[in-house]
């Protein structure tokens, strides 16, 4: 396997340096943490199919093809629906409100009363989207060069960590865009067509497999509800999307070029579950479904090829990992620390830079040592989305869409659905479906039922609101570039 270590290890060094060249483009904060909010659309479409279609978008995926045939495709299929949703609706005007974080969104619509709250839920999943991120290095890892499990997420995590700490988000926008490139060829243009050729051909596949592995919806209905409230709504309100949004020069960037990213997660998805279906043909016994990816690449495919694919599966979880980490530093000092410590007026952007590089540098090394602790990482992830999506989505478009939500409400309703998760997850256990729609329920009703019951948001607030939502009290304009 020389061969496929030296293309590893020529992507590892091509990641730390581009870590390097993006330190000297993020002299200030906007720079720093949101690419100076210029990125054109095919970055911006490439960075943002990128940070969705992650270590879970791909071994995940292609696992759950193996268990579940073509209908495994849900799970990445409703992240595509839930970025197509997000760009088409909401992008646009997320984009013109020049913020940086989810939080201050909520600050700027309900006057300043989001608070550190749900600067604390949103930190919350972040950290864990990182955790888990990770984690899968340690599978990666463990097929290239068979090392333990603890030096395979440190070294994966210390290479995201020195690369996001340099540059911010030019470095990691540089690396997705690369991540993307290795990514279309190695899953798309090469397994893709490999699996199927190998399995014998779609007649083949469909001869040796049940008939259930070509059913559409297979999975079971309840199982892809579930995922359209977790993953499709999830996409709509976590702060590691929207700050990519944050990225794009002008809202017609942030709708046409998420657009494009959406659809290019549905064809992702529908991969994904051919390839799981042609190694359950190939391999009908596996131990374990997730195992199907690291199977097939390191038995079937020609040396250097194979590289290319596990680097593939690596682009796909470091892209991921580096949008987490960011956006967990990001939440941390601008929505926790800063409030917390009672910052009001922004520093000098050279100051800034430097402690966003130090909290970057900070939760990186915090999301390496809870990851090499953590061992049930689905539980996590779990309780990560469930929070975000029963504590902040009401609040979110509520504000977007409903002119009555008031601030109170928007507490209430953190309040209320995160402690209704949370309580039914105690009751019901971290995997059940019931927290996730009864905490969305009560969120619903707290919140409908605290905005009606107080006096409307501040006029001058909605006014000021407006205004930010149709881009006509934004941050200067800055030179546009590729």
């Amino acid at each position: 396997m020389a061969v496929d270590y030296a293309v590893i290890v020529v992507y590892l060094a091509g990641m730390l340096a581009m870590g390097w060249w993006g330190m000297r483009r993020a002299k200030s904060k906007s720079e720093f943490l949101v690419a100076g909010r210029r990125l054109g659309p095919w970055m911006y479409s490439g960075t943002m199919a990128a940070i969705v279609l992650g270590g879970a978008s791909t071994i995940g995926g292609v696992g759950l093809g193996y268990t579940h045939g073509l209908s495994g495709a849900w799970m990445v299929f409703t992240i595509g629906l839930g970025l197509l949703a997000l760009s088409v609706f909401f992008s646009a005007r997320i984009a013109r409100l020049k913020v940086y974080t989810v939080s201050e969104m909520l600050d700027l619509r309900y006057g300043g009363r989001a608070g550190v709250l749900s600067g604390v839920v949103m930190w919350g999943y972040t950290l864990m989207l990182a955790v888990t991120s990770t984690i899968a290095y340690a599978t990666i890892f463990d097929v290239l060069f068979d090392v333990n499990r603890t030096l395979a997420i440190v070294i994966g995590g210390s290479i995201v960590v020195a690369y996001s700490t340099l540059g911010g988000m030019w470095s990691i926008t540089l690396t997705d865009m690369v991540q993307f490139v290795v990514k279309t060829i190695g899953v798309l243009l090469l397994l893709l067509p490999i699996a199927v050729v190998k399995a014998g051909g779609f007649g083949e596949m469909k001869a040796k497999l049940p008939d259930a592995y070509f059913e559409p919806f297979g999975v079971g209905g309840e199982t892809i509800f579930t995922y359209v409230l977790i993953y499709t709504f999830g996409m709509l309100i976590g702060q590691d999307i929207w700050q990519r949004v944050f990225t794009a020069r002008s809202d017609k960037v942030a709708r046409w070029g998420g657009t494009v990213a959406g659809t290019y997660c549905l064809v992702y998805a529908l991969a994904g579950a051919v390839i799981g279906t042609a190694a359950k043909v190939m391999y009908p016994n596996l131990p374990s479904p997730d195992s199907a990816f690291a199977t097939i690449v390191k038995d079937e495919l020609p040396m250097g090829v194979r590289g290319l694919v596990l680097a593939a599966a690596l682009a796909a979880v470091m892209s991921t990992s580096s949008g987490a980490l960011i956006a967990c530093a990001t939440v941390a000092n601008n929505d926790i620390w800063s409030r917390l410590r009672g910052a009001s007026a922004q520093g000098d952007p050279h100051d800034e830079v430097k402690g966003n590089r130090a909290f970057i540098l900070v939760m990186g090394v915090g999301v390496i040592g809870v990851s090499i602790a953590l061992n049930d990482v689905v539980q996590a992830l779990t309780v990560a989305y469930n929070l975000l999506v029963g504590g902040l989505l009401v609040p979110i478009l509520g504000g977007l869409l409903w002119r009555r939500g008031t601030g109170a409400g928007a507490l209430a309703a953190v309040v209320a659905g995160g402690l209704s998760v949370i309580g039914l997850m105690w009751h019901y256990g971290i995997l059940a479906n019931e927290p996730i729609y009864y905490g969305l329920l009560t969120s619903l009703v707290v919140y409908v039922g605290v905005s009606l019951s107080t006096r409307p948001t501040d006029a001058g607030t909605l006014a000021a609101w407006r205004e930010r939502v149709a881009g006509r009290e934004a941050e200067a304009e800055v030179p546009v570039t590729a």
